[in-house]
């Protein structure tokens, strides 16, 4: 019988907040207490950016390696840095329901997108979100940004500004209670978002079963978000275009159908590639719906390849 579950997180005050609303669900649902084992990644304290340091990938190692040598039972990650790749020694325990997947923009002045004076500046450390900053508005000058959520706020909404604006998932902050900052939500369907953006990933060891954590991972596991990420990650992974490639990837169910829309930009973003596809689960059950996932990932990878989605987002070998 669990009496205490050892929730592993990064230390920063977003992942802490995430952490803590997802383990109080564990808890209850395992009627189990709950330990916070905060875990500091080579992400966090590199101020250099992404894609010098690894990409995403680095915020998952250190989380993993303390659940491999048993320092806590679950870690909890934000979904979009967990590699596509599958751990030998780990699984994916649940996926809960999923949050805005939306990217917010910060501005001063109430600056909106289309309203930001030529010239502004836009933080951000994402290769993405600076390709669609080139596509949307190339007389904007887009600066690279890494930190906390407050960190990047103050350089938009400080003392000493140096920013216009910062680009941020809507998601982070309305965890941290900072939606007050946004001056304009970005459209899924003309800005897509990276895959997995909104939701989390609570990772366990793979030879692990314990009955009352497994029911516990049950409770929190949203089969539709499960799925429409993994539509999401499959094209990732079937670009193997890097954690550092300006990929969107947009999946949602509606009336049935399960739907992708995938996007490949130039660095720049003066070119683009977009396949959308939809699939019919034979059920709204788990495996159903994965396979549905597969389908549709699978059709939309075959058409970004055949319309030269590489010459945009060169293959870097699986994440």
């Amino acid at each position: 019988m669990t009496s205490v579950i050892r929730v592993g997180t990064r230390g920063s005050a977003l992942a802490m907040a995430q952490t803590r609303q997802i383990s109080e669900r564990l808890a209850a649902a395992a009627k189990a207490e709950i330990e916070l084992v905060p875990i500091t990644t080579k992400g966090d304290t590199s101020r250099a950016s992404l894609a010098t340091i690894g990409g995403t990938g680095v915020f998952a190692a250190a989380l993993r390696e303390a659940l491999l040598a048993g320092e806590c039972d679950v870690v909890v990650h934000s979904l979009k840095d967990l590699p596509t790749a599958e751990h030998e020694g780990l699984r994916l325990g649940a996926v809960p329901k999923r949050a805005d997947a939306r990217d917010a923009l910060c501005a001063r002045d109430g600056f909106t997108l289309a309203t930001l004076p030529e010239g502004a500046r836009v933080g951000t450390g994402s290769p993405r979100r600076i390709a669609q900053l080139g596509a949307a508005r190339p007389d904007v000058v887009a600066v690279d940004l890494r930190g906390n959520i407050d960190t990047r706020l103050e350089h938009v909404f400080g003392d000493d500004p140096s920013l216009d604006a910062v680009l941020l998932a809507a998601a982070g902050l309305d965890r941290l209670g900072r939606s007050d900052a946004v001056t304009e939500l970005l459209p899924l369907e003309e800005w897509p978002t990276a895959p997995g953006q909104g939701a989390l990933a609570i990772e366990v060891r793979r030879e692990d079963g314990d009955p009352q954590l497994e029911r516990a991972l049950e409770a929190v596991d949203h089969r539709t978000t499960r799925a429409t990420v993994l539509a999401e990650r499959l094209v990732l992974a079937g670009l193997e275009a890097g954690c550092s490639a300006p990929i969107g990837a947009t999946a949602f169910t509606e009336d049935e159908l399960l739907f992708l829309t995938a996007t490949v930009y130039s660095a720049d973003g003066a070119r683009r590639i977009v396949s959308s596809h939809a699939a019919t689960p034979e059920s709204r059950s788990a495996a159903d719906l994965a396979d549905a996932a597969r389908d549709i990932a699978e059709r939309a990878v075959a058409e970004l390849l055949g319309n030269g989605a590489a010459d945009l987002a060169p293959p870097e070998g699986p994440l």
